[in-house]
């Protein structure tokens, strides 16, 4: 199944990010004071939008990615590494060197399969455990 993947705005990515992150929270829960300034990506199928992800500049060629998220009907079919293959791609041309987020413990092995690789200790964020996880990729020269 391909993945269109295209840039979106930040109000784009509160329903799903409400509905597969925070079920149980208001929309409100799921915007954030900087999603004004990150980059904002969304995967459709067909044109439906079933996947979204946000990157945040953190510093000197460092981002963060955050609230990645994909309908529940479309996960475990290859879309989130699509959508992951497109951002580090996206990397150089952002003039970024360092991604990373805080990744849900459950999910460390697919971000270990691009490279990335747990930093400090696992921490809780209320029940669920999360790993730092970094991907540092090459400068372009």
């Amino acid at each position: 199944m391909d993945l269109r993947i295209t840039a979106i705005q930040a109000e784009d990515t509160w329903p799903i990010r409400q509905f597969v992150l925070w079920p149980d929270q208001p929309i409100s829960h799921c915007m954030l004071e900087d999603d004004a300034v990150g980059s904002h990506f969304g995967g459709y199928i067909d044109d439906r939008l079933v996947c979204v992800a946000s990157l945040f500049p953190d510093g000197e060629r460092i981002a963060r990615l955050r609230k990645f998220a994909t309908l529940p009907d479309y996960q475990h079919l290859g879309l989130g590494t699509q959508m992951l293959q497109h951002i580090i791609a996206e990397l150089p041309r952002l003039n970024t060197t360092t991604l990373w987020c805080h990744a849900r413990a459950a999910a460390m092995p697919f971000y270990q399969r691009f490279g990335f690789e747990p930093v400090g200790e696992a921490f809780n964020k209320g029940p669920v455990s999360y790993w730092r996880a970094e991907l540092t990729i090459p400068a372009e020269s």
